[in-house]
C-alpha cells in the first residue's frame, strides 16, 4: 500500500516537472497535481484501455507512437475535469505525454521491487 501511495506522489511530482518543461501545460501546485495524477490514472485504466484495444492495429502500424496520441487525449480530458490543471491544446498535451512517459519509465525503474 505504501508503494502505491509513493508512486502516486512521484507521478504527481512528474506532472509538476512537466508543467515546468512543456509550455501550455500548467499545474497550480501539488494538490491539483495529486488529483490530476489520480484522474489520469483512472482514465487510462478505463477509457484509455478501451481506446488502446480498439486502435491496436493503428498502434502497430505507427510502432506505438499512436499510444502517445491516446495518452495526450486522456491528459486533455483530465485537464477539463481537474481544477488547477490546464493544458492548452493538443500540442502541449502530446509533448506532456511524451515527457510523462519518459518520467514514468524512470519512476517504474526507481520503485521496482524484488518481491
Amino acid at each position: 500500500m505504501f508503494m502505491l501511495l509513493f508512486q502516486w506522489l512521484l507521478y504527481a511530482i512528474a506532472l509538476v516537472v512537466v508543467s515546468r518543461i512543456v509550455p501550455g501545460f500548467t499545474v497550480q501546485g501539488l494538490w491539483p497535481a495529486l488529483i490530476a495524477a489520480l484522474v489520469i490514472g483512472l482514465l487510462n485504466a478505463t477509457v484509455g484501455f478501451f481506446l488502446k484495444i480498439v486502435t491496436f492495429p493503428l498502434s502497430v502500424v505507427t510502432l506505438g507512437i499512436f499510444l502517445l496520441v491516446i495518452n495526450a487525449l486522456m491528459i486533455m480530458l483530465a485537464s477539463s475535469i481537474v481544477r488547477g490543471f490546464h493544458v492548452r491544446g493538443f500540442g502541449p498535451a502530446f509533448w506532456g505525454a511524451v515527457v510523462l512517459a519518459l518520467l514514468g519509465m524512470l519512476i517504474k525503474a526507481l520503485t521496482k521491487s524484488d518481491a
